[in-house]
């Protein structure tokens, strides 16, 4: 419980992480540095948010904690996006008070601080996302640091929560979208790009460090450089604009996988599929298209032309045959209709997307969608279009793997083994895409490249043998 949440999905990675660092800080004589529990929930731009605190918290010389009950004090980065993870980080709240009672809570759900009061009065901190000196400062008041930091613990690319042959690369915080299901405006506030040289220099450090691909996020990745109008800002030997093509293409050259993560489809990202085409950037884009309906797009005030979308998705496939196309979707929509829904149904089947995720709607308190007058979609009907559409989702992954049997494929290990791995190709992202089972005769490493055969598939997996 001290170290990740379902949510994340990192569980794992968080405790073996927590073997690795959590070593006693003191010196002989000095007293023991102070001990701090973490619970780091929602996505990866939160994530983020965590390895920066846990990075601060290490430079200061704190020390963390397997459990509550043993810690100085607690930080429970929340997320707040949805209510059923606005439970879920009360939840853990509630955890934190009921076995330690030294609480800190942060991250999305912060921004609403009167729900936390309410719930848990005797909180001794509570502040926003990204809000990391207020969250040094509580830390500092709750448990204060030792005299002297220990910054030679702290390695070159910081504290990281996942992997390491694998990092999140945060581009920006913020979005300066008005989307009406969505809060994030709200929690994180408008977009506030990264200059471009910062951003290279993070990815250096983590390429050095060991890391074989960077994960690319924001909470708008190809709105990145709008509210720096593009500036240039230096790296190595050169300025490097904050525009997105030229910040894919720089990442291009540091020798690991580079996989761009939720971009908006502007216009100006087709020109980020010749990268692709090139084999600069992974031949991946994750795109929450969210419905095809013009009406529901419309009301979700989201970009309405899907015929326009289904034209552009075909020339990207034909500048890059073997891009693969993540989206999510929401089903059950205020005002959604049979007609609605059939419609995007229809446009699946056109779109053949790769990957899919789908959610049924929820409505989020402040969300402007809960004023706009629409009839509600009953619970039940939800969630039977809920499962028709993952069902006719699954269909469409089927046929697509089942096409690279037989096939060979360069694969990045993730588990390792002496006769058996699991990883993934370059059309699967960690943790939300499928995985490739390997059969090998050599000991194969968590972040190994590997060609693979695929010998079966089913809707979501492959199996083969390293050739």
């Amino acid at each position: 419980m001290a170290l990740g949440g379902s949510r994340t999905g990192l569980a794992a990675a968080l405790i073996a992480w927590q073997a690795g660092v959590m070593t006693d800080l003191s010196n002989p004589g000095a007293r023991p540095a102070p001990r701090i529990s973490f619970v780091s929930l929602g996505c990866p731009k939160a994530l983020v948010d965590s390895e920066r605190i846990l990075t601060q918290l290490r430079a200061e010389g704190y020390a963390l904690s397997k459990t509550h009950a043993g810690a100085d004090a607690v930080i429970v980065n929340t997320c707040g996006f949805l209510d059923s993870a606005k439970a879920e980080s009360l939840e853990a709240i509630g955890a934190a008070m009921a076995e330690n009672g030294r609480v800190i809570v942060t991250g999305c759900m912060g921004a609403e601080p009167h729900m936390i009061r309410d719930a848990f009065p005797k909180v001794s901190a509570i502040t926003g996302p990204q809000a990391y000196e207020s969250v040094m400062t509580a830390v500092h008041e709750v448990a204060p640091a030792p005299h002297d930091p220990f910054l030679d613990l702290v390695p070159d690319q910081g504290v990281k929560l996942t992997p390491r042959h694998y990092a999140y690369l945060k581009i920006s915080e913020g979005c300066h979208n008005r989307c009406t299901f969505c809060i994030i405006p709200k929690l994180r506030g408008d977009l506030v790009s990264r200059p471009a040289g910062e951003v290279l220099r993070e990815a250096e450090k983590l390429v050095r460090a060991g890391v074989k691909e960077l994960l690319v996020i924001s909470q708008d990745t190809s709105a990145y450089g709008l509210d720096l109008r593009w500036a240039a800002s230096p790296w190595r030997d050169r300025e490097v604009a904050a525009r997105f093509l030229d910040l894919a293409r720089e990442l291009g050259s540091l020798g690991a996988w580079v996989r761009l993560h939720y971009v908006y489809p502007y216009p100006h990202v087709d020109d980020v599929i010749e990268l692709m085409a090139e084999g600069r950037v992974l031949p991946y884009l994750d795109i929450p298209f969210q419905h095809a309906s013009p009406s529901v797009l419309k009301a979700m005030r989201r970009p309405g032309n899907q015929e326009k979308t289904l034209d552009r998705i075909r020339a990207w496939r034909a500048i890059c045959p073997d891009i693969t196309l993540r989206s999510t979707f929401i089903v059950g929509f205020p005002g959604e209709t049979e007609a609605d829904f059939e419609m995007l149904l229809d446009w699946l089947d056109e779109a053949k997307l790769d990957r899919v995720g789908a959610f049924a709607y929820e409505p989020v308190a402040g969300a402007e969608a809960n004023a706009l007058g629409l009839e509600p979609v009953p619970p039940e009907v939800k969630a039977a279009r809920h499962e028709r559409f993952m069902l006719r989702s699954q269909t469409i992954s089927a046929k697509k793997l089942a096409a690279k049997v037989g096939k060979r494929f360069e694969v990045i290990i993730d588990e390792g083994g002496a006769l058996a791995a699991k990883g993934r190709t370059q059309g699967d992202a960690p943790q939300i895409d499928g995985t490739v089972h390997i059969a090998t005769r050599r000991p194969l490493r968590a972040g190994d490249r590997a060609t693979v055969r695929i010998d079966r598939a089913d809707a979501y997996d492959l199996w083969g043998t390293a050739v």
